[in-house]
This record gives C-alpha cells, sequence and structure tokens, in this order.
C-alpha cells in the first residue's frame, strides 16, 4: 500500500534534483509556472524508479524555447505545433509541453490542439488519473484534481473525465489501459473496461505505429501477460492482432485438447522467466516475446478433428511463421523483428524431434546453422514451450535440451559451428572443376555445404577429393 509519508519525501527529493531545480528556476525567473507531470510524480509516489522527465508550463512555445536555450546544450520543436520544446539539460533530455486541452475529431489519425489556462484542465484531459497529478516547482506543490493519489492507494486505473468522452479523445488511451495495467500491477475500473468493450473499433483512426508503439511497450513490462488479458476480454485486440484472440479454439466433447490461448500466455511467462535467468539485467526482449505469445497462431488455421478424439495441427508451425510476418509488417514493425519472430516461430518445434530420439551430428549442425543469429532466443522459446503438468514428461524434455545444448556447446569447441560454410569457397571450386561462374558453381557449393553440415570439418584435401568425385559422378 501506498504510504503517502514516504511518497512525499520522494516528491521532495524530485524537486531537488538537478535537472529539475534548474529549469524550475529559469522559469520562475522568466514569470512562468513549471510543473513535473504525469509518470514521473506517479513513480515517485509509489516508488518506482523514475525515468523520463516531462514537465508542463503556461508557458508558449517561443517562450519555452527562449527560457530553455541558455540552460540546455541542444533543442528541438518538432514538436512545437504541439506545444512541446525538448532540451538537453545536464546531459539528461527533457521535454516541456505548454498546457493543453487537444481532442480528435474521430475521423483524422492527429489530434487538434487547443492551448490551455490552467494546469488543472491541463491535468482533466490526461489519460488515467494516476498521471494526471503534477509536482509545481520549486514551491513543491502536488496538484491532484482528479483523484490520482487515491487511485494509486487503491490499485485503480480510471479516466479523468467519462471515459467514453476520454477514449473518444485518443482512442490509444484504451491500449494504454492494458500497458498501465500490466507495468503497475493495477486492476481496470469496470466503467473503464466496458467503455473499452464499447468502443474498440474507434482504435481504427490511430495509425499502425502508434499502435505499434503501445504494444511494444506492453511487451517490455514484466507482467505483460495481464495487459495481453485485458486486450483480449475486451475484444480490443481484435482491432490489431486477431490472431491472439483465435487461440481460444473450442473444444467440444468428443476432440480434447490443451486450451492453446492459455498455453501461449503460460510460455510468454516462462520465456520472460527463462529471459531474466539467462541474461539477468538485460533489457526486456520484446522479439522473444511476441515470438512466445504468437508461436501458435497456425494453430486455428491447421486444426483438424481427426477420428477416435484425436486434434492435429500439422505444419502450423510453418503456417503461424507466414502469418506472424505479415501482422507485424501491418503493424509497420521493423524487418528485422518481423523476421526474428517469424524464424523462431517457424522452428519452434524443431526440438522435439530430438527428444523422440537421439539426433546425430549433422542433425545439431543444421539445427545451429537454421537458427542463425536467433539460436540462444530459440533454446529459451522452446524450454518455454514444455507446459505439461507431468513431471516425468517436463523433466524428459528439460533433460533433452540440456543434452542438445552441451552437444552445441562440444561442437562450438571442436568446430567453427556458427559460421558454417563449406571449405573451398566458390573461386577455389571454380578452379579445381576449370568451370565459370554459373549455376554449376552454386550446386557444387550446396554439395560441399551438405558434406559440411553431415561430416563436419573434413579438410581442404578431403574437401576436394569429394568434390571431384561428386563431379565425375554428376559428369
Amino acid at each position: 500500500m501506498l504510504n503517502m509519508a514516504d511518497g512525499l519525501v520522494r516528491l521532495g527529493a524530485l524537486a531537488e534534483n538537478p535537472v529539475v531545480r534548474t529549469l524550475a528556476e529559469a522559469f520562475e525567473a522568466a514569470g512562468f509556472e513549471l510543473a513535473v507531470v504525469g509518470g514521473p510524480v506517479r513513480d515517485a509516489l509509489i516508488g518506482r524508479p523514475t525515468h523520463d522527465l516531462d514537465f508542463t508550463t503556461n508557458a508558449m512555445p517561443d517562450d519555452i524555447l527562449r527560457i530553455v536555450k541558455p540552460i540546455s546544450t541542444a533543442q528541438w520543436d518538432i514538436g512545437r505545433a504541439f506545444g512541446t520544446i525538448g532540451a538537453r539539460v545536464q546531459g539528461e533530455q527533457v521535454e516541456v509541453t505548454t498546457y493543453r486541452a487537444d481532442s480528435y475529431d474521430g475521423v483524422t489519425r492527429k489530434p487538434t490542439v487547443e492551448f490551455g489556462d490552467t494546469i488543472e484542465a491541463d491535468l482533466h484531459r490526461r489519460d488515467f488519473t494516476v498521471n494526471a497529478m503534477a509536482l509545481l516547482v520549486p514551491a513543491v506543490k502536488l496538484v491532484d484534481p482528479t483523484g490520482g493519489v487515491e487511485d494509486l492507494i487503491a490499485g485503480v486505473l480510471r479516466t479523468p473525465a467519462d471515459p467514453h468522452v476520454s477514449f473518444g479523445d485518443d482512442p490509444l488511451r484504451m491500449l494504454r489501459a492494458a500497458r498501465f495495467s500490466a507495468q503497475l500491477g493495477f486492476r481496470i475500473d469496470d466503467d473503464t473496461i466496458d467503455a473499452i468493450a464499447q468502443l474498440r473499433a474507434t482504435l481504427e483512426i490511430v495509425s499502425p505505429e502508434r499502435i505499434q508503439s503501445e504494444l511494444v511497450r506492453l511487451m517490455q513490462t514484466d507482467d505483460p501477460v495481464r495487459g495481453v488479458r485485458v486486450l483480449v476480454d475486451t475484444g480490443l485486440i481484435e482491432e490489431f492482432l486477431p490472431e491472439v484472440s483465435a487461440l481460444r479454439l473450442e473444444v467440444d466433447e468428443h476432440h480434447h485438447h490443451k486450451d492453446v490461448y492459455e498455453h501461449s500466455l503460460t510460455v510468454l511467462k516462462q520465456a520472460i522467466s527463462l529471459e531474466h535467468a539467462r541474461t539477468p539485467g538485460a533489457e526486456p526482449d520484446v522479439a522473444l516475446r511476441i515470438a512466445a505469445l504468437l508461436h501458435d497462431i497456425g494453430k486455428p488455421r491447421t486444426r483438424k478433428l481427426e477420428d477416435g478424439g484425436v486434434v492435429t495441427f500439422h505444419h502450423h508451425d510453418v503456417v503461424g511463421a507466414r502469418m506472424a510476418r505479415k501482422r507485424l509488417q501491418a503493424l509497420r514493425f521493423d524487418s528485422d523483428t518481423a523476421e526474428a519472430v517469424s524464424k523462431l516461430i517457424e522452428l519452434h518445434l524443431r526440438f522435439f524431434g530430438y527428444a523422440e530420439g537421439a539426433w546425430t551430428d549433422a542433425a545439431v549442425r543444421r539445427y545451429v546453422r537454421d537458427a542463425g543469429d536467433q539460436l540462444e532466443r530459440l533454446h529459451i522459446l522452446t524450454r518455454a514451450d514444455v507446459t505439461t503438468r507431468n513431471k516425468r514428461k517436463a523433466g524428459r524434455l528439460a533433460s533433452a535440451y540440456d543434452d542438445i545444448e552441451s552437444r552445441i556447446a562440444a561442437l562450438r569447441e571442436q568446430e567453427e559451428l556458427d559460421s558454417i560454410r563449406p571449405e573451398l569457397d566458390g573461386n577455389q571450386i571454380q578452379n579445381i572443376l576449370g568451370i565459370a561462374p554459373g549455376r554449376e558453381v552454386g550446386e557444387a557449393y550446396r554439395f560441399l555445404l551438405e558434406l559440411r553440415l553431415d561430416e563436419g570439418v573434413i579438410g581442404t584435401d578431403a574437401a576436394e577429393r569429394r568434390l571431384r568425385e561428386w563431379w565425375a559422378a554428376r559428369a
């Protein structure tokens, strides 16, 4: 529970932050109000680390720029039309925004901007009460016109205005509700949940880039599953990632299979735990987490009910990889992320063949070759994909994966496993066979690559001999 005495002490410390103090004194000297606003105030009250500093003021953009120039090493006014001026003060990036009262017209994807007169009016237009608090500086006065402190104590997310009005102003706030629920561990109040369910279709006016950004922020939280449940339960996810809600497959009395939706959420949780265990303190691996959530999205399209109560999902890995790539491209993810997620989904079943029977060294090499730079992520995803309650089976699978990782490590010591290539390059192939560049060189190269995968390092002399034998047999 929030201890207000401790929270007020932390607010005082926030006001004494050198960057805050420098800006506060400059704006006060110029005759304007200045307040730290939103997340930094919320986080200071509840004892979370404070990162980005956002400020609001009654100064107009031109005045803000004039005030910050002497105390900053850089300034940028790309957000001037929205009242925002950025600056680098004492090495830290900050943004200062004029009091606002903007809204969306319900048709376009950009807000219409109107500057406000008071800090209270500015706070009323913000997304949630816990983000609608400000700390006036240098006076160190908390401004909380919408009951943000009470909601922090109760652990509740609520909009300052009627949620229908708030989400009408900016439909992206519906997605932010899911993200803050996951980030803070707060429940969303009933009226807000109902409004999300009713207004979910209005998300269509929001650009894919903004939706993608919120999805990434959700996946970066410690408990994205909580946010995913909000998105699925309200139906909001249908507007931008319907493949997830489709995982809730209907189960009839004759054909039984495990709940694919719940399984996927469990895999996501387990992947995050493994991620923390393998790389403590590292930044959240968004691509891995998205792959964990989406790894079975091919199942609804490949589901087949067989005789005897058996349900099959043949090739759901390949189908799911294509679906994921297409969806992430639509959400304007960068190509590296889309390809990484797609590859992980396509390969996530490969290991289970190993668990059923020992692989040859050649099979292990191919596993490493196919995974490429996604191998470490594939290790985590494959381990996380084991959600059986059968302890004996889970133990057997874990032991099998321990074995494959140890074999990969052993082969790495013996060979250049992470950069598997033939022992003869294209120029050598041409010289040995006396041929010019062309299709035949490519065929020879592929023959030598398969030889390398099958038998490991055999040396250039043996590779040349085998190449000549292949060429003679081919002729």
